[in-house]
């Protein structure tokens, strides 16, 4: 599925599709331990946004069990190309070369990523 502006996820619908594209399929319990490894976030504020997510298109939920199984429903790539180009457009006026400077310029990039870079950088000119 793809991403459009009415599927939009908020930072906390975010935060749960990152645990759903590492494990691929989780149960709420699941989703909400890894969310414990980082901030404060109560089982039932965790199992809310996931019905809400799943109400959206956001996540899709196997309810053949007790036990419902989510698994996200848009991929991580597609999240975040739109994500990306909503930022360069709303904020860097269209221009992708202001957000990379942007990038670049608060983040301390390593010699492998800037030679990654680099390199897509020459095979986009070719």
């Amino acid at each position: 599925m793809s991403i459009t502006k009415q599927l939009k996820p908020t930072e906390g619908e975010l935060e749960i599709l990152q645990v759903l594209w590492v494990k691929q399929s989780a149960t709420v319990r699941a989703v909400h331990e890894e969310l414990l490894k980082n901030k404060e976030a109560g089982y039932t504020t965790t199992l809310k946004l996931m019905q809400i997510m799943f109400e959206k298109g956001l996540v899709t939920r196997d309810s053949s069990n007790k036990t419902h199984i989510y698994q996200p429903a848009v991929t991580r790539e597609n999240t975040q190309s739109f994500l990306v180009n909503k930022m360069i457009d709303s904020l860097f006026s269209g221009s992708p070369a202001q957000l990379v400077m942007q990038a670049l310029g608060n983040h301390k990039a390593s010699k492998e990523e800037l030679e990654e870079i680099s390199t897509f950088l020459k095979n986009m000119n070719k």
